[in-house]
């Protein structure tokens, strides 16, 4: 009996290591059967994430993620290559470092690194590792005060204002008892939130800056430690946070950034910089016109708010707020800020706050908007060293280009390339005075994923553009090449929109090709020249299609009032833009098509496909939607961010006396046109998907199998609005293809 419990002892041991020890992934040596990008040559591809400039501005360290579709997981791993501005870094200048994430360097021979939910370090080789922290896991972000003595660390912790605990003599009860809005949030229940910790690392102690307030910082579902910042001489944090819970936090943007004393750890010292100085534990709801005082219509006061800014000056900014960043003389913070509560797509500018005028009198003078000039948005800034010049990135033209500003506002554009550029970074130089700015960022178009590239800027213009990293040429070089273009058109009321062409790769001019019109998601989401691991135009190129990507009504990149014309009119002039776009290309491009035409699109892209199924007047012979709403009063009450539908809608479905907009808005939903559907259809959902939930994926289908229309559904009881997994992620790509060549190639 003994030896037989000692035999199961040892297989139950060696089966743990086994577990514990899986292969690492790296990079795929995949070998392509021709030159058609495949969705398995697309999972094959590593995809580089966050990256570091060592103090010296000698070496770079970034991560890049690996998938295994047999294995249906992913392994993250750490390089070092030189930062050279004189030839392209080759292969063997690569140093491989090993598993983890998130590199900070802590000197010039050392790093951290984040695995497994814990802060580790390591030296320059990827050797001597040893773990900082033991929470458990619990490390969701960190990040190292500049004198290295602290490090704010994100951690989850018990929230159960809105979901009660379960009790403690039912640990095996599933249900939950909800008692106000926000329950949920993307695709998890809410019973924990995070806070920042700071922990002095000599003592080892540490404690949460927002103990005690059931707020979140940094913001779900998507902020991270980019929502935080050290002052250059590390005695404070600034921090974002939205001081909501409840309704109030499902209707509203309503952000701000606080300015945290870390020496006195006082919160009552804690000041609110979008409120010109108030301290953080006076901030009132009580201002803002749709609190829950007014629970019976809390939609109605969105747009036109009756904000009460007598106590705290004129400069009251009620949107998002997020992501400071100190100057390096301390001097000032810059954040991304937006104007209007419940907005989520408002003109996202760069604020800058003078740090000298915090003591004083609240007025205009302590903060100034410096990209004025740009009527588009600022996606991501550095500061340049010399506490006075920012640099930016931005879309404009359906292109992410670098912009600079000063304090004075004064824009100019740097990059005028056909691609996207993406997060920057500046490089240290010890260089003398008058050398160019060194820049890292990342940059991709229709055709290369992301790779790493130094910026050098000299004066008004970009002096020099050196790609570092190569991640994915060895598969790129497999494969033929495919090309694109711009193209403007006119639409219905007298304007100009712009779309790409996508060509396929051996792309022959005298042939007609399948074409399929992609349609946005957002619904306030640029099509740019972006690189998805779903909705990847290469891919579908290579598989044969043309596709006609408009940027239509709402898109970001061609002035404010053209991202504006969609919100209140979901069904109108951006519907039009489509057709007039694919309309053009049918009329004017003889390689496309018009008797084999798809339409495909995601979240609001998806509602489009749902609208147009009934409005389409047969130009289409097949539909693809991905997340798509297709019942707009259910939709109002099911989604979880409830400022989203309340500004994009104008007004909730049962009030009577509701807006002309949202009386248009609610006529025209799509579900009320399925009488007049006719085309075969393809609907995408995740059940975790709680943005668009999936009862209104499952809904088209029944809606399209019910009256008879050829139809499918997939649907993945494991994803959310997006689809992670690699299996997964074959399987949409294989479903997508087949429903195509289904209809539009036989």
């Amino acid at each position: 009996m003994k030896r037989l419990a000692l035999i199961l002892l040892v297989i139950a041991t060696m089966s743990a290591c086994k577990q514990d020890t899986k292969v690492i992934i790296t990079r795929s040596d995949i070998q392509l059967a021709s030159d058609t990008l495949t969705p398995e040559a697309l999972w094959a591809m590593g995809r580089i994430g966050s990256y570091a400039v060592s103090p010296d501005g000698q070496r770079v360290a970034y991560q890049v993620t690996y998938y295994s579709v047999a294995e249906n997981r992913s392994n993250t791993i750490l390089y070092i290559r030189p930062v050279c501005s004189d030839s392209v870094a080759t292969a063997n200048e690569e140093v491989f470092l090993g598993p983890g994430s998130d590199p900070v360097w802590l000197d010039n021979n050392k790093l951290a690194f984040a695995s497994k939910g814990e802060i580790w370090t390591m030296n320059a080789k990827g050797k001597s590792r040893k773990q900082l922290t033991k929470t458990g896991g619990a490390v969701e972000g960190f990040l190292f005060s500049p004198d290295q003595q602290k490090v704010i660390i994100i951690k989850a912790v018990p929230f159960h204002d809105i979901i009660k605990e379960r009790p403690a003599d039912l640990p095996l009860s599933q249900g939950r008892v909800i008692t106000d809005l926000m329950y949920r949030h993307w695709d998890h229940y809410v019973e924990s939130i995070p806070h920042p910790f700071v922990l002095d690392i000599k003592s080892g102690k540490e404690f949460d800056i927002l103990e005690g307030f059931p707020y979140e910082c940094p913001m779900e579902p998507f902020g991270g430690i980019e929502q935080l910042a050290w002052s250059p001489d590390s005695k404070h944090i600034a921090f974002t946070c939205r001081c909501k819970t409840g309704l109030d936090y499902s209707i509203s943007t309503d952000s701000d950034i606080f300015l945290y004393d870390v020496e006195s750890s006082d919160m009552d010292k804690t000041r609110n910089l979008c409120k010109n100085g108030c301290e953080f534990d006076v901030v009132p709801d009580e201002g803002l016109a749709y609190h829950t005082d007014n629970l019976l219509n809390p939609t109605k006061t969105l747009k036109n708010q009756a904000i009460n800014k007598k106590d705290y000056g004129s400069d009251l900014q009620v949107g998002y707020d997020q992501n400071p960043k100190f100057s390096p003389d301390g001097r000032y913070v810059a954040w991304l800020s937006m104007e209007r509560d419940g907005y989520e797509a408002d003109r996202q500018r760069l604020c800058v706050y003078d740090l000298q005028q915090l003591d004083k009198e609240p007025s205009a003078e302590a903060k100034v908007y410096v990209t004025e000039e740009f009527d588009s948005n600022v996606d991501d800034f550095v500061w340049g060293d010399d506490s006075n010049t920012l640099y930016f990135i931005g879309v404009w033209h359906a292109t992410v280009n670098l912009y600079r500003t000063n304090l004075k506002g004064e824009v100019k554009q740097l990059t005028n390339d056909q691609a996207d550029w993406g997060a920057l970074a500046t490089v240290p130089s010890a260089s003398a005075e008058g050398s160019p700015t060194r820049l890292l960022m990342e940059r991709h178009d229709f055709f290369h994923p992301a790779d790493l590239y130094l910026v050098s800027v000299l004066g008004d213009s970009v002096a020099e553009e050196v790609q570092l990293t190569h991640e994915n040429d060895h598969i790129l070089s497999q494969l033929a090449p495919g090309s694109s273009e711009p193209r403007w058109c006119p639409t219905t009321d007298g304007q100009q929109l712009l779309y790409w062409v996508i060509k396929p790769p051996h792309f022959d001019p005298s042939k007609k090709y399948p074409t399929l019109l992609f349609c946005e998601g957002g619904p306030q989401s640029p099509v740019s020249q972006f690189w998805s691991y779903r909705w990847n135009f290469y891919i579908m190129a290579s598989q044969g299609y043309v596709i006609i990507a408009p940027n239509r009504r709402g898109l970001p990149g061609f002035g404010q009032e053209w991202l504006e014309e969609i919100s209140g009119d979901w069904t109108g002039q951006c519907m039009h833009d489509y057709l007039s776009a694919i309309d053009e290309a049918c009329d004017n491009l003889p390689y496309v098509d018009r008797d084999r035409l798809g339409c495909v699109g995601a979240s609001f892209g998806g509602f489009s496909v749902y609208y147009l199924a009934g409005h389409h007047d047969k130009r289409f012979k097949c539909f693809i939607s991905h997340d798509g709403a297709f019942n707009l009063e259910a939709m109002y009450t099911e989604t979880e961010e409830n400022w989203f539908s309340n500004w994009e809608y104008d007004d909730a479905f049962w009030n009577k006396d509701m807006t002309a907009n949202a009386k248009k808005t609610y006529d025209n939903s799509p579900h009320r046109f399925v009488d007049q559907w006719d085309t075969p259809i393809l609907c995408i959902h995740g059940e975790k998907d709680y943005r668009i939930n999936a009862t209104q994926g499952m809904s088209a289908f029944n809606a399209a199998r019910m009256k008879g229309i050829e139809a499918e559904l997939l649907l993945y009881p494991d994803e959310n609005h997006w689809v992670l997994k690699p299996q997964n992620g074959i399987l949409w790509q294989r479903t997508y293809f087949d429903w195509l060549a289904r209809w539009l190639k036989q």
